[in-house]
């Protein structure tokens, strides 16, 4: 799946018309086929109000185009609907107001299909802007296009939350073959020396401006696990209380397993003794070799201390993984056990990697002038780090800088964990 090899294939800057047309064509197609399986009334409704619907996605990241592109490449510009410019605002204050975010699920109107048509006339539009579009209009659309792909995750996530909600436990889509079992073996340790490491997006290749500036990081040695935790590792803290041993826990995630009644990752339950975990393919029973997935930062903690442990920082997972061969991971709607390579494996394309370290700016950090700067820089504080990719990141849009980020608390992204340690 998603790994550093498989870039988007635009640089930043300079990008060619054609390659930006076809990779704008790409990746709006593979937006509208993740709607696909849903019902008119599976993209309309919301969870909880950290999730969007369906819907919401595909209009939200037509708007970005409309609003950052058209609106400043058309001279004749006129808004698809006027309301639209409020109603699909997501955060952007600099742009104007926004419809309220936990209110999303009760926009029946447009309908989908009156959704679709908003898509389709912004992409004749766009593809008429990129015949004499400069290096800025490019980057921008360069930039929408990688927003998008964001929320091709995040589509994911949230239909995976909706259904899970249902006591049928539906299928988003039906897995073709069955998973076959594979044995994985013990978990080894990888030392690293540390030292004075290069940290951050380099090169012309696109990033986001939270991936730099490259700067340097002092580490001291360290190690990390060769594989990510799976289910059965999981399950053993789990039967050995670690939900009800407080000593574990940060202060405020102890607070939550209380209030929130904690007792295992997101969507998974037991039925006459046996785990199952419920999946974009369904309910399955729990696979003890795939990686355990869905847990919140304080839970990634706590299971750390007690495997008496911890979590990297995501400076000690970035120069780790930048010496580390990458080898992709097979594709899929939910991680699954590979066969372990004596490397550090499932960097990318299982789950994300929850690190120690908060999300913060780098050293020189600016965000971009105007209401566009407001897309990652006005969100570092009280969130926490992920690294690497998970098995619903879209090909290509992962990278060895990108950092993912989420309040400790949250579990409905596909979040996982990596052990490290000090270094003897």
């Amino acid at each position: 799946m998603a790994t550093p090899a498989e870039p988007l294939g635009l640089p930043f800057e300079g990008s060619d018309p054609d390659k930006t047309l076809e990779a704008y064509r790409r990746v709006r197609r593979e937006s509208t086929a993740l709607v696909e399986p849903l019902s008119a009334e599976d993209a309309c409704v919301q969870s909880m109000a950290d999730a969007s619907p369906a819907k919401w996605h595909l209009a939200h990241v037509t708007w970005f185009f409309e609003t950052f592109v058209l609106e400043r490449s058309e001279s004749d510009f006129a808004p698809y609907h006027p309301a639209f410019r409020e109603l699909y605002n997501s955060y952007y204050n600099g742009i104007g107001a926004q419809y309220p975010r936990p209110r999303r699920g009760l926009i029946t109107r447009p309908t989908l299909d009156e959704v679709l048509a908003y898509r389709d006339d912004v992409d004749h539009r766009i593809e008429r802007v990129l015949g004499a579009a400069d290096e800025a209009t490019l980057a921008t659309i360069e930039l929408g296009l990688h927003h998008e792909q964001q929320h091709q995750e995040l589509l994911l996530m949230d239909i995976k939350h909706l259904l899970s909600c249902n006591p049928l436990h539906p299928a988003y889509k039906a897995r073709g073959t069955a998973v076959a079992p594979r044995t994985r073996h013990a978990a080894h340790w990888t030392r690293f020396d540390g030292g004075l490491m290069d940290i951050g997006a380099a090169g012309t290749a696109f990033n986001f401006d939270n991936e730099g500036p490259r700067h340097r990081q002092w580490l001291e040695p360290f190690e990390l696990c060769t594989r990510v935790v799976t289910n059965g590792d999981y399950l053993e803290f789990i039967e050995d209380g670690g939900y009800r041993a407080p000593l574990l826990w940060l202060a405020d995630g102890w607070s939550t397993v209380q209030t929130e009644n904690w007792a295992a990752p997101e969507y998974w339950l037991q039925r006459d003794g046996e785990w199952f975990e419920f999946t974009l393919h369904g309910l399955e029973r729990l696979d003890p070799e795939a990686p355990v997935c869905h847990v919140s930062h304080y839970e990634a903690d706590a299971y750390a201390q007690w495997a008496q442990a911890r979590l990297p920082s995501e400076f000690e997972w970035e120069a780790a993984a930048a010496l580390a061969p990458v080898r992709a991971t097979e594709p899929g709607l939910h991680p699954t056990a590979n066969t372990p390579s004596g490397q550090l494996d499932d960097l990318f394309g299982a789950v994300w990697q929850w690190t120690k370290s908060a999300y913060l700016p780098y050293p020189g950090f600016a965000p971009a002038a105007g209401a566009v700067g407001e897309y990652n820089g006005k969100f570092m504080s009280s969130q926490i780090t992920l690294r690497g990719s998970a098995c619903v990141t879209p090909q290509g849009h992962a990278r060895l800088s990108y950092r993912n980020f989420f309040y400790p608390h949250q579990r409905w992204a596909f979040g996982g964990i990596r052990l490290a340690r000090d270094a003897g």
